[in-house]
């Protein structure tokens, strides 16, 4: 069982079922101190990392893992209450020899068949990305 457990202000410890835990806070003018990521904070990584290890993974399987990948991510918010996103966009910035059409296809197949994260957004959230090469 995952736990989200009331550390004061409006700071939360979540665990996982494997003990593992991550703590998260609300910005100042939310009554927090801003002393770790805010739960949509976490939510945008989720997607960036979901992501990038199908990626990574699938580069792999391929023979041509990148030496380095960074995933920019933007996302835009509903301006009225629940404030939800409406939009998230991955930029994959790739280190390394890959070929263009590989990444193309990792990064086809991640959103739109692995990414556990972004297909359970995918249907309240537009989903989109690009990619550029970066050189070390």
């Amino acid at each position: 069982m995952h736990t989200v457990s009331f550390d004061g202000g409006m700071r939360f410890t979540g665990m996982g079922k494997n003990g593992r835990t991550a703590s998260m806070d609300a910005g100042v003018s939310s009554g927090g101190t801003d002393s770790a990521p805010s739960p949509v904070e976490f939510l945008i990584f989720a997607v960036g990392g979901c992501s990038g290890m199908d990626i990574v993974s699938i580069l792999r399987k391929m023979k041509c893992e990148p030496e380095g990948l960074t995933i920019e991510i933007s996302d835009e918010r509903a301006v009225d209450h629940p404030k939800r996103i409406t939009a998230i966009h991955l930029t994959y910035v790739v280190n390394g020899e890959v070929p263009e059409e590989n990444l193309k296809r990792a990064i086809d197949l991640s959103l739109t068949k692995y990414c556990t994260v972004a297909n359970t957004l995918s249907s309240s959230v537009a989903i989109t990305s690009d990619y550029r090469f970066e050189t070390s």
